[in-house]
């Protein structure tokens, strides 16, 4: 895996500095692919690479690391993660201190630090503190922002944004601003990060911040987000330079740009390329009251299809597989993915044993050009079996699936 590859000798770096933090930090690492780590890779429902995890108490609290990947900035999220998760304000300097190193604090306001509004906060700053930055305080008046006076156990929200403040609001809708802004400036990536943790649909419109109309492009875009605020969409808008990484990993292409794009739950994606600004608020009115219809990502269809393993795209994926009245065996893969390149000649030889049997088809669908559809599919599918009535259909991680034998028998327990 490329992303795993490039990962490795950060993390190496990170692991050889944490080991000396007090207390020490142990960074380590698991063979996902090795049989022998099959069950483990399970317990801890490993789906894709790499997958961090951080864990606690030995191991009984885990939690997902949603952290950066450089060395620097590992050692450095990582450091924060052993410090208290929230910290007591005593005097202004304290509170001018945190805010200053935090775009966004979270503050407990309490007569005592016990009881169980105490212990709640408690336990919630230390299931968010990879996401937000807690303090503690006995004294409201030694916030900056908000009342002074609080006579009953109080979460405030401090944030350089919007209304500044928020007192009795859920954390992580108030923590966004209205538009995240993908930029250069590491300070936003946070937000960025955070931004794509929504639960929300995501509405991200890319532009080249050096081009044409770029301040009506953020002024219409703000106004549009403004408009449709607490109606379940995020608003980010991405400098094309900075964020190749997302543009590349939804298979978009820089002439596309200036792009609005919107990504909902399910997987359903909404194009508008090359737009102007004028076109951003008709185009979301025709989104919200569902009007458009989604973008599926697709290679053409083949001109010639005559190989024992025949190829599959997003356009022809019903009609070869589902509507076909076939038994078919159809693998996802990836052109870099060791395990596929691994799994590609024994899958040519299923084909060609079952090439003069016209009730079945054994195909494959390169999955990093082509869309494939969430309600037909687990996230982690590599094969796919499907009986001909369509009935019975079974999927499997595939890791496993790397003998010719074990791919006969998958498929005859399929067309059962």
């Amino acid at each position: 895996c490329n992303f795993s590859m490039k990962l490795a000798p950060e993390y190496e770096k990170a692991a050889s500095i944490l080991s000396s933090h007090d207390p020490p930090v142990i960074l380590a690492k698991i063979d996902a692919n090795d049989e022998a780590n099959e069950t483990l890779a399970d317990e801890f429902d490993i789906r894709a690479f790499p997958t961090l995890k951080i864990l606690r108490n030995g191991g009984k609290n885990i939690q997902e690391y949603k952290g950066p990947h450089e060395a620097d900035r590992i050692v450095a999220y990582m450091k924060k993660q052993v410090a208290p998760a929230s910290v007591e304000i005593k005097s202004v300097e304290d509170a001018a201190s945190l805010i200053g190193e935090n775009k966004i604090l979270i503050v407990g306001i309490f007569q005592q630090f016990s009881g169980e509004e105490f212990d709640n906060f408690t336990a919630l700053a230390e299931n968010l503190r990879f996401d937000y930055k807690f303090g503690c305080t006995l004294d409201a008046k030694l916030l900056p922002k908000g009342g002074s006076s609080v006579d009953r156990p109080t979460v405030r929200l401090i944030k350089p944004f919007d209304e500044l403040f928020v007192d009795f609001q859920f954390v992580e809708d108030a923590s966004l601003p209205i538009v995240t802004l993908f930029d250069k400036d590491p300070s936003n990536h946070p937000f960025v990060i955070k931004f794509f943790n929504s639960p929300n649909a995501k509405a991200m419109l890319f532009l080249n911040f050096t081009g044409d109309h770029v301040d009506s492009f953020k002024s219409k875009f703000h106004d549009i987000a403004l408009h449709n605020k607490g109606k379940g969409i995020s608003f980010l808008i991405a400098d094309v330079e900075a964020s190749q990484g997302p543009l590349e990993y939804f298979g978009f292409k820089d002439d596309l740009v200036p792009l609005l794009f919107i990504l909902k739950n399910d997987g359903q994606k909404y194009l508008k390329p090359n737009l102007e600004p004028e076109h951003i608020a008709p185009w979301l009115k025709q989104y919200t009251g569902g009007n458009l219809k989604p973008f599926i990502k697709s290679e053409p269809i083949p001109e010639t299809n005559n190989e024992p393993v025949k190829v599959v795209v997003a356009e022809s994926l019903h009609d070869m597989v589902f509507n076909s009245g076939k038994n078919v065996l159809l693998e996802f893969y990836a052109p870099w993915c060791g395990l596929c390149k691994k799994l590609a000649p024994i899958l040519e030889e299923v084909a060609v044993s079952f090439e003069n049997d016209t009730d079945v088809l054994i195909a494959k669908l390169d999955a990093t050009e082509n869309d494939i559809p969430s309600d037909n599919f687990e996230e982690s599918t590599n094969i796919l079996s499907i009986a001909s009535n369509y009935r019975r259909r079974y999927l499997y991680g595939g890791f496993y699936l790397t003998t010719l034998a074990s791919l006969h028998n998958l498929f005859a327990v399929g067309r059962k």
